[in-house]
């Protein structure tokens, strides 16, 4: 298991659950469990990263990606 953060781009994987304190906003935005993922962007240094879930795009501080957690992720 890893959190979302640590994707990389191109890697794909399932959420597993989401803690903390933005747990309920980032299941409103897909982030739910079972959903497939993946890392489409990574901005330079520690910033934004873009996933693609449920068919959207959501960018996300790094931060806030470690709240939820993923299978290993997979290259398909």
């Amino acid at each position: 298991m890893k959190n979302l953060a640590e994707l990389t781009v191109g890697e794909r994987g399932k959420v597993r659950g989401v803690q903390g304190g933005l747990s309920q906003r980032l299941r409103d935005l897909g982030f739910t469990r079972g959903a497939a993922v993946e890392c489409l962007l990574a901005a330079p240094g520690r910033g934004m990263r873009a996933y693609r879930v449920r068919g959207a795009v959501i960018a996300l501080r790094r931060r806030d990606a470690r709240q939820v957690t993923v299978e290993d992720g997979r290259h398909e």
